[in-house]
Formats: C-alpha cells, sequence, structure tokens
C-alpha cells in the first residue's frame, strides 16, 4: 500500500472534469494537493514540464491532463489528438522518472481496445487486433501511455501505473456539441429542446450501441484507490461492469430533463462500436466497486447543468 499521508501529489489537468473530482478526492486525504494552470506550464513543452517537476517536487503524479472529445471531434482533428496527448504523457512520464517522483498514475481509456475485442474486454486484449477508426488517434495516444510507463518500470524500476477508465460522465464536463461525448450532447440537446418548446430531439445514430457509463466522482474514487493499494506493471479497468444503450440512455435524460417530443435518430452519424463494456473483475478483486448508480448520476450532472447556467 502507498501511503499518501503527507505526501505531495501533483494533479496534472486540474480543471477538466476528472482532475476537479480527482481534487476533491484527494481533499478528504491526509496529503498537500499540487496544481497548475496552463499559463504556468504548458505540458506540451518537456522543458517547462522538467522545471515545473524541479521547483514543486510532488512526490507522485496522477495525469488527468488530456485533449479529449467525441467521435465528431476525433474525425476532424486527428493531429491535434494524437501530438498533444502524446506530447502531455511523454514529457510528464519522462520528466518524472528523471527526477524520481515516487508513483505515477496515468488515465487512459476504454478506447485503447480492439474494435473487434470479446466481450467484456479484459485488459490482456490490448493490441490483439485493430482499433475502432472514429477514435484510433486518441486511442494510439493513450496506448504509447500505457507502453512509457511498462518501459521505465522495467528499464528503470519506477513505479508508474495505468488506469483505463470506462466512458465518463458528470459535474464540469464538456458540453459543447461539436466536441462533448454522449451524454452532455444529449442533456443539452434535451434541455435546449425543451427551452425552446421544440417538437423532436435529434440524437446521432441509430441508438443500439451500447456503452458502459461511470460517474465521474466514482472514477476519482477508484483512481485513489489504485493510487494507494495498486503496484501491478500491468494496467487496470476502471467502470462498472454495465452496459446501456444509447436509446434507453437518451430516454432516460429526456425524462430528467422534462423534455416530452419524441426522439428523431439520425442515421446518417455513426454509432461506433456497437456494444462495449470492460471486464472489472481485477478492480473488484482489489475490493473496489462503483457507488453512484446511472439515473442518480444523471440527475446528479443534470443538477449541475442548470447551476451552471449553460
Amino acid at each position: 500500500m502507498y501511503q499518501i499521508n503527507n505526501k505531495r501529489i501533483w494533479v496534472a489537468g486540474h480543471n477538466g472534469m476528472v482532475g476537479r473530482a480527482v481534487v476533491n478526492e484527494l481533499k478528504k486525504q491526509n496529503c498537500t494537493i499540487i496544481t497548475a494552470s496552463r499559463h504556468e506550464v504548458d505540458l506540451v513543452r518537456q522543458a517547462e514540464v522538467e522545471a515545473w517537476i524541479t521547483e514543486n517536487k510532488p512526490d507522485a503524479i496522477i495525469i488527468c491532463a488530456a485533449k479529449v472529445g467525441g467521435i465528431l471531434a476525433n474525425n476532424t482533428y486527428p493531429a491535434d489528438f494524437i501530438y498533444e496527448n502524446l506530447m502531455i504523457e511523454t514529457n510528464i512520464i519522462h520528466a518524472a522518472f528523471n527526477k524520481n517522483v515516487d508513483k505515477l498514475v496515468f488515465l487512459g481509456s476504454s478506447c485503447i481496445y480492439p474494435k473487434e475485442a470479446t466481450l467484456p474486454i479484459t485488459e490482456d486484449q490490448l493490441l490483439t487486433g485493430p482499433l475502432e477508426a472514429t477514435n484510433e488517434w486518441y486511442a494510439i495516444a493513450k496506448i504509447a501511455g500505457i507502453k512509457l510507463c511498462e518501459a521505465y518500470r522495467q528499464q528503470h524500476g519506477c513505479n508508474f501505473i495505468s488506469v483505463m477508465p470506462t466512458n465518463l460522465y458528470g459535474p464540469f464536463d464538456n458540453f459543447d456539441l461539436e466536441t462533448s461525448h454522449v451524454i452532455p450532447a444529449l442533456i443539452k440537446k434535451a434541455h435546449d429542446a425543451k427551452m425552446a418548446g421544440s417538437e423532436t430531439m435529434e440524437v446521432w445514430g441509430s441508438g443500439r450501441a451500447e456503452r458502459e457509463f461511470l460517474y465521474v466522482d466514482d472514477c476519482a474514487n477508484g483512481i485513489v484507490f489504485l493510487l494507494k493499494n495498486y503496484d501491478g506493471k500491468d494496467h487496470v479497468n476502471l467502470g462498472t461492469g454495465q452496459c446501456i444503450s444509447i436509446s434507453d440512455t437518451a430516454k432516460i435524460i429526456k425524462n430528467i430533463t422534462g423534455f416530452e417530443g419524441p426522439l428523431i435518430f439520425n442515421t446518417q452519424y455513426p454509432d461506433g462500436t456497437i456494444r462495449k463494456t470492460m471486464d472489472v473483475s481485477k478492480i473488484h478483486a482489489m475490493g473496489w466497486r462503483h457507488k453512484v448508480q446511472f439515473i442518480d448520476g444523471i440527475k446528479k450532472t443534470y443538477d449541475w447543468f442548470l447551476a451552471a447556467n449553460y
């Protein structure tokens, strides 16, 4: 068990949805949380990252920083997604090694797995087949991050671990329809349709695709759990092990937001992988399970959305 009492822990990407939740989770612990804004350190610049770590001396690092987005964003900005994510993770991981950081947690994504992976997806299916084309640029960068952690562990004995969260949602999500993931996009569409008195609400794709969703506070809890309790070389899936169709997800969101019109499924947009859920037996065997049920998480997210005046 890694003792974080009185340790200095850098949450890289603390202003993002996951980073904010991790900071809140760490506030429950007896540790010092350190953060840096983009004005303080540009994570794609190696010299700036090295200098910042040298000055601030973190004992542990949690890499929440990443360029993220949905299918449309990945298809529109492939170079941005692969370049920025490769640079962020490479700079932080290499600097952590150079400055003898005790422990590092790298956050990947469930999209690292092959498009035709056997369900539920076990950790050992990484690199066993082609990726889903709609997010391969992001996935390749995240796979590189996993392998960087493995390589520094193998060559230098670094205690660097990798965590693979499933699809996340919650407060401080991105509700921009051009770059958002499915849940914030559906919340924004349903709310806007309600406020505008629209007769219908459009949902991209057929609605048949099934996804696994994890509330961001549960994700943060799992990350801190693994920081304290896991030291293995293999990456760990973090999720619920349960999935729900996009159609049912849209219906739940429609009911919670109060929009009463019918859903119109636009099949001109791709579904992506038809069904994807991860095997979470590894983290369950360690004693961790998610707490927030899906409907409760959607209600919490919509309450935050309203309070944020979107």
